[in-house]
């Protein structure tokens, strides 16, 4: 049994827009998607699979008509860089659909930047060490 400290994280999130999700998060932030699934005769979710070769979480995003997207200030993605970001990819990031926002916590704006994604969750890339 792999110990919990060395297991690998799903983090599932609904979403309203697959496309739109896929794209914020593969072209974006630069994700591989390891696999979508189709919603089958409106029982089954649609859901895709995305991570980095080499990650230890990835994330899966779920269609649903029953569930939809309710993010709040606090559902936050923070990925610790641990330097300056680099300012192509808050352009990609932007250019996929992404969208440069402020923090209510000023603590993210000091120490990274906030975008939300196109469900309204949100991703922040911090210029600090984790940890």
């Amino acid at each position: 049994m792999t110990s919990p400290d060395a297991a690998h994280l799903r983090i599932a999130r609904p979403t309203a827009d697959m496309d739109a999700a896929v794209r914020f998060w593969a072209e974006g932030l630069g994700m591989e998607l390891h696999g979508r699934q189709p919603g089958h005769h409106g029982t089954l979710e649609e859901l895709a699979f995305l991570g980095w070769e080499n990650g230890s979480w990835h994330l899966e995003l779920v269609r649903d008509a029953e569930i939809g997207p309710a993010p709040t200030d606090e559902d936050l993605i923070v990925l610790y860089l641990d330097g300056p970001v680099d300012e192509e990819l808050i352009a990609r990031i932007e250019r996929a659909g992404g969208t440069r926002v402020a923090a209510r916590n000023s603590y993210w704006d000091e120490h990274g930047v906030m975008f939300s994604d196109p469900d309204g969750y949100l991703l922040v890339l911090s210029t600090r060490s984790w940890p």
